[in-house]
């Protein structure tokens, strides 16, 4: 098979997993090498759908052992199979490289024969780019669950950020739909990876020679959907792995209806709100100082997909409100719907030259179409409908449905949605291939 077919393939494969991060590794240029790394990441680029482009995102192959309902690449799918070869794929990824239309590899891999098996492979690839091609440019490479650990630890010598994929965020899901696979194999390596991550930490502070291992830490993947797995569980996963493994990031993927089962939800879009309600909740735990249990509960184990999280909790907490912002600390300043980190702040420095007024806020970037409804400005409230639920739902929504209608009006249409013939972007990649036949 001609290596433009295999990328064809394997690039359109790889498009599900939407794990791939370029941020936080610091890899600089040697003499007689090849690009850099910076710790500020690599400028992300998207195709229509949400997919990125600036790295070269593909499987080293889509032949696969296992039989996951949920994956496109399942054994007993009747899809175009293909594998590269180390070497084809090194050099592939140095002429994209070359040429600027990359500025980095995603290297994930259906499991061919074994997942040991299939780790030599990702790690012979990518010994090849580091040693035979002397680059020096962001890899980030799928640890498989189940290969051994000697392996996965001389990957992780090599590439800037590594991720080992849940997929599913419960045992009860895996065994539904992935019943070749468990929690304790996913778990293994992540742990391992981690215990590696924070060795090498202490090395490089007693030895600026010492190799780096991992520099850019590791994330996973969940998807969102394809089980009856409620946000409660999902995010009670997401915060137990950034405080047990101290991953980077957790992505949240929209289960995306490629194959058909009974043991699969019967739908024909992906449940992409949900995911984007993740997201706002992740961000959250991560930069907020929410807790899941604080977002969700047994009572209320699902987002309101009306409301961001935020909000949510607001509106579930309305005994906390009103705050009034010339005296509220940080921590409630920046728990208020409509305040961020940044407004937060800006809030804290002009509170020290005097009392910040109604218009102040708004000069200052708070969004008031939210914070009017649980704050008040030197004493006075501007929500108009006082502290009742109910009565702030109405108004919130009355809100969003006007800013939509606005955003109808005057939206930017989209080239992909103009001509719908036109391929991806990640095509794009294959026509301007065409130089390597």
């Amino acid at each position: 098979m001609e290596i433009l077919d295999k990328l064809k393939i394997l690039a359109d494969a790889a498009k599900y997993d939407v794990s791939c991060s370029s941020s936080g590794s610091s890899r600089k240029n040697t003499k007689g090498g090849i690009g850099n790394s910076h710790i500020s990441g690599i400028c992300h680029s998207w195709s229509d759908d949400g997919r990125c482009i600036s790295l070269l995102k593909i499987l080293f192959t889509n032949y696969c052992i296992y039989n996951c309902k949920y994956c496109v690449n399942k054994v007993t799918n009747d899809v175009p199979r293909a594998a590269f070869t180390p070497d084809e794929l090194a050099k592939l990824t140095i002429s994209f490289y070359r040429r600027n239309y990359i500025e980095g590899l995603f290297l994930s891999s259906g499991i061919i024969n074994n997942p040991n098996y299939t780790m030599e492979l990702l790690l012979h690839t990518v010994k090849k780019l580091r040693l035979d091609y002397n680059f020096n440019g962001y890899i980030h490479l799928k640890a498989i669950p189940g290969a051994n650990i000697e392996i996965i630890e001389e990957a992780g010598r090599f590439a800037d950020r590594m991720s080992v994929n849940i997929e599913l965020p419960s045992d009860k899901g895996l065994k539904l739909l992935a019943p070749q696979k468990n929690m304790n194999s996913i778990f293994t390596p992540m742990g391992q990876i981690d215990s590696k991550i924070i060795e090498n930490k202490y090395a490089l502070q007693r030895y600026r020679s010492a190799n780096k291992f991992v520099p850019a830490g590791q994330s996973t993947q969940l998807i969102v959907g394809a089980t009856d797995d409620e946000d409660f569980t999902i995010l009670n996963l997401s915060e137990s792995l950034y405080n047990k493994y101290h991953l980077k990031r957790v992505y949240f993927s929209a289960y995306v209806p490629v194959s058909k089962h009974p043991n699969l939800p019967d739908i024909s879009t992906p449940p992409l709100l949900r995911e984007h309600r993740l997201y706002q909740a992740d961000w959250l735990l991560r930069f907020y100082g929410f807790t899941s249990s604080e977002l969700l509960d047994k009572n209320s184990p699902n987002f309101d997909i009306d409301f961001d999280p935020k909000c949510n909790w607001a509106l579930r907490n309305l005994h906390l409100f009103p705050v009034e912002i010339n005296k509220a600390d940080y921590e409630m300043l920046i728990r208020i719907p409509g305040i961020g980190i940044k407004s937060a702040k800006k809030i804290l420095a002009a509170r020290r030259f005097g009392p910040l007024t109604y218009d102040n806020l708004k000069k200052i970037g708070a969004v008031l179409k939210r914070a009017r409804f649980f704050i008040t400005c030197q004493g006075k409230y501007y929500g108009e409908v006082g502290i009742d639920e109910n009565r702030i739902k109405k108004s919130l929504l009355m809100d969003s449905s006007k800013q939509n209608n606005n955003k109808k009006q005057g939206e930017q249409l989209s080239i992909f949605s103009l001509y719908p013939s036109l391929a991806p972007v990640e095509n794009h990649l294959i026509e301007i291939g065409e130089d390597f036949k």
